[in-house]
């Protein structure tokens, strides 16, 4: 019966997902103004937790001077939790199969997002000629090393992006947790619950390390195994 539940909320909450990024979509299209499409995903990512009650809790500061965050990635909700959380015009990165699709497409154009074709090196040039771009913008570029959703409890292996992107243009990384976003908002399984979404802002890195990448992604595993038995311990 709960799972019933969960799944006709997860219904209704797609019902007015779509109603509510058609009204975005709209906005969008009424300004040039970067900061004020900004404004519009960051009122509207807050307006999703605020009417289906869930909540954010924040454990760390995000760096003022970072120019790079990485997260590790399990449902939908990742994104409308920084894009409502974070304090600076955020620049995803995705995969290019992601803005092929027409929603997406249209989602991404008008925020000046970036799309990246892994199988293909030599787009490379182009993606970090467009991240230069967005830094200089004051923008901060978002990504999920990971490269796509982890189905299990541990992080898939980090994907090189993120890496050429950093070490190409010497940029200030800082990594997110996000504590298992899926058991509130499952895309896969399609289910809502509700609760209380954790992320912890870690440290920047220490890009001069030759396996820094690896490494992020093996403490970001720790934490969230220590998260996790937390969250047992309480219940």
């Amino acid at each position: 019966m709960k799972k019933i539940y969960k799944r006709i909320k997860a219904f209704l909450y797609l019902f007015f997902f779509i109603i509510s990024v058609l009204v975005v979509f709209i906005c969008f299209y009424t300004t040039s103004s970067q900061d004020k499409i900004w404004r519009i995903r960051k009122n509207w990512a807050k307006l999703q937790a605020k009417i289906f009650n869930f909540d954010y809790e924040l454990e760390g500061e995000f760096d003022p001077n970072v120019q790079m965050i990485l997260m590790n990635h399990q449902s939908m909700l990742d994104i409308i939790a920084l894009e409502a959380l974070y304090p600076r015009n955020l620049c995803w990165i995705a995969k290019k199969e992601l803005g092929e699709l027409p929603i997406f497409k249209i989602a991404m154009k008008k925020p000046k997002l970036l799309c990246i074709d892994r199988k293909n090196p030599r787009d490379l040039v182009r993606i970090l000629k467009e991240a230069k771009e967005r830094l200089n913008e004051n923008r901060v570029l978002a990504i999920f090393p990971e490269g796509t959703r982890s189905k299990t409890p541990k992080m898939l292996k980090f994907q090189s992006g993120a890496k050429a992107l950093t070490e190409k243009l010497n940029l200030k990384v800082q990594p997110i947790l996000i504590v298992d976003s899926a058991l509130i908002l499952d895309s896969k399984a399609f289910t809502l619950g509700s609760g209380t979404l954790k992320l912890v802002a870690l440290p920047c890195v220490d890009t001069s390390e030759a396996k820094w990448l690896e490494n992020t992604r093996k403490k970001m595993q720790e934490l969230l195994d220590i998260q996790r038995s937390k969250i047992k311990t309480e219940d």
